[in-house]
């Protein structure tokens, strides 16, 4: 008599937490495509890939900062949902010890979109050796288990979306 209706639980399932602009401006692919089992098998979180087109990170959504790692080549950030996402520029980048990185940001900031939250120098990891790649992660934990659908093709970061995230509590 009243399956037409939906309970709250249920509601809250069916809609997108959120839709994640671009970090970066560049190429958006397939997580699988990236040259790194950890990224590409899956064994971080979901997510897309951008080979960015210049070395700036901006924030995609309000939120925190969770964690900048040491080296200054990844961020976690979160957002008042309880979303975390992982930024991670370039692939072995961790061996450049921060050298072409410059952090704006640190562990515990406040951070509203669009704002930059890391520059990095694109020539300089090319010259070193290392991919720019730059995996986009929505990580998973116990309590959270997103469905997540991929937005792919030539991004601008701060204008397209590139991952719609819904909860599966």
């Amino acid at each position: 008599m009243f399956s037409k209706w939906k309970s709250k639980k249920e509601e809250k399932r069916a809609e997108p937490i959120m839709k994640i602009t671009a970090p970066v401006s560049g190429q958006s692919i397939p997580l699988t495509d990236v040259p790194d089992d950890t990224f590409s098998g899956g064994h971080m979180g979901k997510g897309v890939a951008i080979e960015p087109i210049e070395g700036k990170l901006i924030a995609p959504f309000d939120g925190k900062v969770a964690h900048v790692v040491k080296t200054k080549h990844a961020v976690i950030l979160e957002h008042p949902s309880g979303l975390q996402l992982l930024l991670h520029i370039g692939i072995d980048t961790v061996s450049l010890k921060g050298n072409g990185f410059i952090s704006h940001i640190s562990n515990g900031d406040t951070i509203k979109a669009g704002q930059t939250l890391i520059e990095f120098d694109l020539d300089a990891i090319r010259a070193a050796g290392y991919r720019t790649i730059t995996p986009v992660i929505v990580t998973t934990n116990e309590e959270f288990t997103p469905t997540v659908d991929y937005h792919y093709g030539q991004v601008t970061a701060g204008m397209e979306h590139i991952l719609t995230v819904a909860s599966m509590q």
